[in-house]
């Protein structure tokens, strides 16, 4: 659900009654992950998707319902062989889908929260008892929460640290705690949907490739921030798109800014006054991605002279460079897709292959993809 939260919190503003369809658990090769939401107002505009078409006409319906008689429930959709019109998912795959009409709680403090960037974790019984289905634990990354899930008093507790646990790694996924707040047995799921702030695109070198990139970087859901240490160069008029535009030295910037595991770092500058000590900053950042523009001559002499000034062997190995997967890429916008896929392909850990004729799967969850739901979990 915090994955729409922005038009919903302006929603719950302007004192409006929806439902929310969310995804919860997930098998085989579904369109959609666990925190995919659609949601339906009482006068029946809908946001948001959960399957990408397959089984949305179904689910509106459903979201209806749930304003009408203010009931929870979870359907599961999956394909029939046996009648080829049965409402299901295409693709061979299954979801359980949680339907719930939003009538205060935490819900409009957690929406808010998503909405404004802070981070904060969604927590709710997606699987239990049909007098628990839906309720609800706002968790905060301090450990404090609001709201209450019902049953044994140790149920909330357990329940905020395991949500804490999945927010400090920005991660959304299903958990499964004994309905006495123990870590043993099985009888609840949770859904913990997390809301962590964007993660940051650092573009070094403030030239033409790096606007097209900043436009493709702010598409994917990144905050992108244009460095260069020339100032004529890096203007906001010639970036309006980025987040903001820093006029540095690469090297000082970074050493100067926060990064984290999330950050990609894009080197486009290709001198060595500006790569050299930039490189030999990233290479030594827990950062989730280094990559740097220029030729096969140019990045074997960066390379030695990264040598020269320390960096070793296994740093240089999380070098992409040149950067960017083989796409044929000329343009300033070929290129920066070229950069993109590469980001989404590291970051998913596909294999940048063409798909035709292929038999790898075709979602990948990488290092920071959802954690996708046992099927079985819910009933």
């Amino acid at each position: 659900m915090l994955d729409i939260a922005e038009e919903l919190h302006r929603w719950v503003e302007q004192g409006r009654d929806f439902a929310v369809a969310t995804v919860v658990a997930v098998g085989g090769s579904a369109p959609r992950q666990p925190g995919a939401a659609l949601a339906v107002d009482s006068e029946g505009t809908a946001i948001g998707s959960v399957s990408g078409g397959c089984v949305e006409g179904a689910v509106y319906e459903l979201c209806q319902t749930a304003l009408d008689d203010g009931e929870v429930v979870v359907e599961r959709f999956g394909y029939s062989d046996e009648d080829a019109f049965a409402v299901g998912l295409t693709c061979g795959g299954v979801i359980d889908i949680l339907v719930t009409p939003v009538r205060g709680g935490v819900f409009p403090a957690a929406l808010a929260a998503a909405a404004s960037g802070e981070a904060a974790a969604l927590a709710r019984i997606v699987s239990g008892p049909e007098d628990l289905l839906g309720r609800a634990l706002l968790v905060r990354p301090d450990g404090s929460y609001e709201g209450k899930l019902g049953g044994h008093p140790e149920l909330d507790r357990t329940a905020a640290a395991e949500a804490r646990a999945l927010l400090d790694a920005g991660r959304t996924g299903t958990v499964e705690i004994g309905e006495d707040g123990s870590r043993c047995g099985q009888p609840l799921a949770l859904l913990v949907e997390s809301s962590v702030p964007a993660p940051r695109m650092i573009v070094f070198g403030a030239i033409d490739f790096a606007s097209a990139l900043v436009r493709v970087g702010k598409f994917l859901g990144y905050h992108v921030t244009v460095c260069d240490a020339r100032p004529v160069f890096a203007t906001e008029a010639r970036f309006p798109e980025a987040d903001e535009v820093v006029v540095e030295w690469p090297h000082r910037y970074l050493e100067s800014t926060e990064v984290d595991a999330r950050t990609v770092l894009c080197v486009l500058t290709h001198d060595a006054k500006f790569d050299v000590p930039l490189l030999r900053a990233a290479l030594r950042l827990p950062v989730a991605y280094v990559g740097a523009m220029g030729s096969r001559r140019t990045h074997e002499d960066r390379n030695e002279r990264l040598r020269e000034v320390g960096v070793t062997e296994l740093e240089l190995a999380r070098l992409r460079s040149p950067i960017g997967l083989d796409l044929g890429a000329r343009t300033p916008e070929e290129t920066a897709l070229s950069i993109a896929a590469e980001i989404v392909a590291d970051r998913r850990g596909g294999s940048g292959a063409s798909l035709t004729g292929a038999h790898t799967p075709i979602h990948h969850d990488g290092p920071d993809a959802p954690v996708a739901g046992r099927i079985g979990s819910v009933a």
